[in-house]
C-alpha cells in the first residue's frame, strides 16, 4: 500500500492517512479469511464466534463428511445486527457467512454466494429485482464465478494473468455500482463493502506487485500485468475517494483488511509428511476398477475426505487453517489414540514439525506450532484444529500425496501475512498520526462507538481509543452496555449436519475455487 500511494496511484488512500490516523492490525492467530472477518464482523476471537476455515465436517465411524460454513455455523451476534436492533440501519455488501440473510433493518447482499444463488440470499428480497433493473448489473459478476476462480488453485500462466486481473476489475466495479445504488435510494447508519479482489490479485501476481520482485520478468506480458494491476489499485483508490466525499464531513470512514501479504516460495507437503511419519494413511485402491481407481486416486492426492481412518490418528483438512487434526478414540469416528496418550503425542509432533527443513536452503520449513488452547481458548475451542503450524514465510500447507515434501515454486506466489491494515478519518478521528499496533478483535467496538452505540459488556473487543482525540473522547467517553444477544440464525435452529454425499460436485468445486482444498 505505501508503495503504491508513494507512486501516485492511490492519492486518495493517502489523503485518508495525511488525514487520519493508520496503524497495523494484528490479525487472528491464524491470518485467515474466514476466522478473521468474522471476529471483525462480531468482536470475538475464533475461539468463541466457532468460525476456523470456509468449510466444516464431521466423522461418521469411517467416513467423513464437509460442507461450507453459512451464518448458522457463526457462533456470535454481529455488529450488524447490534446496530438494528438499537434503531440504525444497515449496509452490508460482499461479506462472508451472511448467507441465508439474517432479517436486519437495511440491505444485505452477501459474499461467497454462487451467481445462481444470489437472488434468494439477498435482503430484502425485493432488493434483488431492484439490483437487476440497473443497467450495468450482473449477478454472475458480482457474485462468485466458481469455475473462473477455480483458476487460482495453481499457478496461472502468465499468458492468462491479463484476463484474471480484467475480470476483478469488472467485478469490483459490479459492487461499486451496488453501493452507489444503496447510497443514492436507501442511505444507512452503517454502509460496509469488502473489496476481496485485493487478495484474489496478491495471491496470483505479488511478482507484479511487490517491489522487491516486480519487473524481473521483463517480458510484454509482464508488463502488461503489472499495469492492469495497477489500473485495478487506482480504480479502487477512486471508489474510496468516492466513498469518503459521498459520505460528507460528519461521517467517519474506517478501513481495515483481514490479514496482510507477503511473498511465498516453497510448499509445505503436510499430509505426505504425517504419512511418512506414519500417522496419515492414503486410501486403498486396489479393490477398484481402472476407472474408480483413476477417480479415488485424483481425488486422495488432495482430499482429506477419501483417508484410510482406520490407520490415521493425525491429518491435515484443508491448506485453509494450517491445521492439524488429532483422532481420539471415542472422540471422532473409530480409531484413534487413546485419550490417556494425547498430549503426550501432541507434544511429540510439535517437536518433529520444528525439525523439518528445507533441503536446499537448510532452513527450518516450521517455525512456531500453535496448540488449540493457546490459540483458539472460547466456547466453541473444540471446532479448531489440535495444532496450527506456521510456516516460515507464513504460506499455507498443502494436502496433496505428492513428492517432495518441500517443494519450491516455479515462481513467488502471494501468501497470507499476520499484519494487515487500519485506516480511519473523520471527526474526533487524530490527524496524521501513526499507532502502534492495533488487534483486529477491536474494530467492532470502534466502529460501534463511532455510531454513538454502547459496546456490548460481553465483547472481546475494545475501542481503539488512540484513534480519537483526547477532547473527543472527553466529550464522548465509551459507554459499555448490555451483552450480545445470542443469533437466531443458529440458536432456534436444529443441529446442522453434514449432507449425505461428501462427494457433492458444487461444494467440493467451491472449496477448489478458493484455492482452499487442493
Amino acid at each position: 500500500m505505501d508503495a503504491l500511494v508513494a507512486e501516485g496511484h492511490m492519492p486518495c488512500v493517502g489523503a485518508l492517512m495525511a488525514e487520519g490516523v493508520r496503524a497495523g492490525l494484528m490479525s487472528t492467530p491464524h491470518p485467515l479469511t474466514p476466522p478473521a472477518w468474522t471476529t471483525v464482523m462480531t468482536g470475538r476471537t475464533p475461539g468463541n464466534h466457532g468460525i476456523f476455515d470456509f468449510i466444516w465436517s464431521e466423522h461418521r465411524g469411517d467416513r467423513v463428511y464437509f460442507t461450507l460454513n453459512n451464518i448458522r455455523d457463526v457462533r456470535a451476534e454481529m455488529i450488524w445486527s447490534m446496530v438494528s436492533r438499537r434503531g440504525g440501519r444497515v449496509t452490508v455488501l460482499n461479506f462472508p457467512f451472511l448467507a441465508p440473510p439474517p432479517k436486519l433493518d437495511g440491505a444485505i447482499v452477501p459474499g461467497l454466494v454462487s451467481w445462481k444463488h444470489l437472488r434468494r440470499n439477498v435482503h430484502p428480497p425485493e432488493l434483488y429485482e431492484k439490483l437487476r433493473s440497473l443497467p450495468e448489473f450482473s449477478a454472475k459478476r458480482a457474485a462468485w464465478d466458481f469455475e473462473n476462480e477455480k483458476r487460482a488453485t495453481r499457478v496461472i500462466p502468465e499468458e492468462e494473468r491479463e484476463d484474471w486481473v480484467s475480470f476483478h476489475i469488472s467485478r469490483e466495479r459490479q459492487w461499486y455500482g451496488i453501493w452507489r445504488f444503496l447510497r443514492r435510494e436507501d442511505p444507512c447508519d452503517l454502509s460496509a463493502i469488502l473489496i476481496d479482489g485485493v487478495d484474489k490479485l496478491q495471491h496470483v501476481c505479488w511478482d507484479q506487485l511487490d517491489p522487491a520482485y516486480a519487473g524481473r520478468n521483463g517480458t510484454e506480458e509482464s508488463r502488461r500485468v503489472r499495469a492492469l494491476c495497477l489500473e485495478y489499485f487506482r480504480e479502487l483508490d477512486a471508489f474510496i475517494g468516492e466513498v469518503v466525499e459521498s459520505a460528507g464531513d460528519d461521517a467517519r470512514i474506517i478501513v481495515v483488511s483481514d490479514h496482510g501479504f507477503g511473498p511465498t516460495e516453497k510448499v509445505f507437503r503436510l499430509n505426505l509428511w504425517l504419512s511418512k511419519k506414519g500417522y496419515l494413511s492414503w486410501a486403498p485402491t486396489d479393490h477398484l476398477d481402472e476407472a474408480e481407481k483413476m477417480k479415488v486416486e485424483k481425488l486422495v492426492t488432495g482430499h482429506f475426505v477419501h483417508l484410510d481412518w482406520a490407520n490415521t490418528i493425525a491429518y491435515a483438512q484443508s491448506p485453509a487453517t494450517n491445521g492439524i487434526h488429532i483422532r481420539v478414540a471415542g472422540g471422532s469416528g473409530e480409531g484413534g489414540l487413546a485419550a490417556t496418550e494425547y498430549h503426550a503425542f501432541r507434544n511429540r509432533l510439535i517437536a518433529e514439525l520444528l525439525e523439518v527443513k528445507d533441503p536446499d536452503t537448510g532452513v527450518r520449513v516450521v517455525t512456531k506450532v500453535l496448540k488449540k488452547e493457546e490459540a483458539f481458548p472460547g466456547a466453541h475451542n473444540e471446532r479448531c484444529p489440535d495444532l496450527t503450524v506456521v510456516l516460515h514465510d507464513y504460506g499455507f500447507v498443502s494436502t496433496l500425496n505428492k513428492e517432495p515434501v518441500v517443494w519450491t515454486r516455479p515462481g513467488v506466489a502471494g501468501t497470507h501475512r499476520p499484519e494487515g491494515i487500519f485506516l480511519a478519518r473523520g471527526p474526533g478521528i487524530a490527524k496524521g498520526g501513526a499507532l502502534t499496533r492495533q488487534s483486529i478483535t477491536d474494530v467492532a467496538a470502534t466502529v460501534l462507538y463511532s455510531l454513538d452505540l454502547p459496546v456490548p459488556e460481553d465483547l472481546e473487543s475494545k475501542v481503539i481509543e488512540d484513534a480519537f482525540e483526547p477532547s473527543h473522547l472527553r466529550g464522548r467517553p465509551v459507554v459499555w452496555g448490555p451483552p450480545t444477544q445470542a443469533p437466531d440464525t443458529y440458536a432456534a435452529a436444529p443441529a446442522r449436519r453434514a449432507p449425505e454425499n461428501a462427494d457433492d460436485a458444487e461444494v467440493f468445486e467451491r472449496l477448489r475455487a478458493l484455492g482452499y482444498v487442493e
